[in-house]
Parts: C-alpha cells; sequence; structure tokens
C-alpha cells in the first residue's frame, strides 16, 4: 500500500487496557479495532517504515481502514513555493509587512516591501504602478482603518491575473480580507458593502472609516498581534501559490477573519462578492 504514513496532526497512542485509539488532526480521540493484526505491526505500518513482504490481509484491512478515514497521505514533501509566483510586493505600514516579509521569505517567496510609485501607504495607486514590478501577488497591510477609494484600484489586479490580498486595523480589531485570486473574486469594495448590509449601525460605520475619528490613547499593535496578522497573511499566500489543499474551515477566497487584539482571538465570517447593480430599464413612452 503507497499511502500508508499518517498526515500531519494525526497521532496514535497505546491505551492501557483498552487498546489504540487515534488522536484526529482536529483533536478527537477514535477508537481503533485492530481484530487480529499484530499492533507493533500497525504501528511501524502507520510510521511508514517497511514491515517486509509478507502478505497480512488483517492488518492491510486496519491500515485501509486509516485510509478511507483520510488519516493516511503518502510520501510526497509538501510543495515548494513556485518560481512564477515567488515575487509579492508588500506595501503599506511596516509594522505588518516586515514580520510578514520575514514569514513570506521563510515559506520560500521573494517579497519585496515598499510603497506603488506615486503612492503613500494611505493614498490610492493606478493599476499601472501596482504592476510596474509585475508581482505575483499584491499584499496591502494598513495599521488603521481603510480610507475611502484606497484599494478601488487595486481591487482591478485580479483581472491581470495578479493575487491581491490586504488587511487593517480599527481599534482592537484587525481584518483579513478574502484573497482575490481571478476575476469574480471577493474585492475590498464588496467587503465593505457586505459589512455596511450587516450591521445595523452602517451610517456610523461609514462615517468611522471615512473619518476624522477623535482618539484617546492610541492603540498600539504588539508584537505578538502583529506577527499573527503576518501569519494569516503569509498561511493564505502559501495555500494560493503551492495550491495546497484546505482541510478545515471556510476557503480564503470566501473568508473574512476579525481578530481581536487584545485576546488574539480569529473568528471567520463567510463573504461572497456582491453582484453588480442591473441597470434601470428604458423608460417607455
Amino acid at each position: 500500500m503507497s499511502r500508508s504514513r499518517l498526515v500531519p496532526g494525526a497521532e496514535v497512542v497505546a491505551v492501557p487496557g483498552r487498546g489504540l485509539a487515534v488522536r484526529t488532526p482536529e483533536g478527537e480521540f477514535l477508537s481503533v479495532r485492530t481484530g487480529e493484526a499484530d499492533e507493533q505491526s500497525l504501528l511501524s505500518r502507520l510510521a511508514g517504515q517497511d514491515t517486509g513482504t509478507r502478505v497480512d490481509d488483517e492488518l492491510d484491512r486496519v491500515v485501509g481502514g486509516f485510509e478511507q478515514a483520510g488519516f493516511l497521505t503518502g510520501d510526497a514533501p509538501p510543495a515548494p513555493w513556485p518560481a512564477e509566483r515567488r515575487r509579492v510586493l508588500l506595501l503599506g505600514d511596516q509594522a505588518l509587512t516586515g514580520p510578514l516579509a520575514a514569514q513570506l521569505a521563510a515559506l520560500g517567496a521573494e517579497p519585496r516591501t515598499g510603497t506603488a510609485p506615486n503612492a503613500s501607504p494611505t493614498s490610492p495607486a493606478r493599476v499601472g504602478d501596482l504592476l510596474a514590478t509585475h508581482p505575483a501577488a499584491v499584499v496591502w497591510c494598513l495599521d488603521a482603518p481603510a480610507p475611502d477609494g484606497l484599494w478601488d484600484a487595486a481591487d482591478r489586479l485580479p483581472e491581470h491575473g495578479v493575487a491581491w490580498l490586504r488587511c487593517h486595523r480599527e481599534g482592537w480589531q484587525a481584518y483579513v480580507e478574502p484573497l482575490a485570486a481571478r476575476p469574480g473574486d471577493v474585492t475590498s469594495a464588496h467587503v465593505r458593502a457586505r459589512r455596511l448590509a450587516a450591521t445595523p449601525a452602517y451610517r456610523e460605520l461609514a462615517a468611522y472609516w471615512s473619518g476624522p475619528r477623535t482618539l484617546g490613547a492610541p492603540v498600539r499593535l504588539t508584537a505578538p498581534g502583529a506577527c499573527l496578522l503576518a501569519a494569516l497573511l503569509a498561511d493564505d499566500l502559501w495555500r494560493w501559490a503551492t495550491g495546497a489543499r484546505e482541510t478545515t474551515g471556510l476557503p480564503a477566497r470566501r473568508r473574512l477573519r476579525r481578530v481581536d487584539l487584545r485576546t488574539l482571538a480569529v473568528t471567520e465570517h463567510p463573504v461572497l462578492p456582491v453582484p453588480d447593480v442591473a441597470p434601470m430599464p428604458e423608460p417607455r413612452a
């Protein structure tokens, strides 16, 4: 059997007086009914070790049960970051782009931190400026709310074959928006429209985004909070670049994540594109 090694996160433990149990990647424990199969041979097989060429139908039956449950994988190493998707342009605030660049480089990408030509971290940029360095992906990180119109041009990046990802902070809450990789994916404009539609305080939220805002003691983005946001962004980009399958939660292209920077708790919310408004019919005489 070619698929004989446990998937990452799955572990088998011998329970005194109860036999074997598997701890699933989700943290649940399931009993293993080994029947007449030799437990040591089973453990060797699950560790990917050669148990010889002797035919053991009972052992193959138990191992087949692990495979059907999705607890086995092949021996292929994780896919490397493809060369054609390594160039990632990072825009925005250094407090976030710094740790993100370090994590992307560790994963095999080639991040470049800077600003778009003729644009500051909080001023709009033209699509041509964003495409000038031929990035495979653009990530824009803000340690503040996103001003109106800032990301309008960047929302068109997927139309040019460039992945588009962003995050921003609103007080103690930070938002990691869905990754847009092709036309029809969720853009920043879609997220803003969905958030306004989902709250009874839509006038207040719109006013908060557009500013000005009177501040008391400023909220400081901590190093753990910045690293968590960077990790979420880097993981989304790595999965997009390598095509790694997501086994839990919502798909990155349909997921808005809210991070509580006081507790570092992450919640996921489904979000869909907003369809274009149908044109008004021509008046008939």
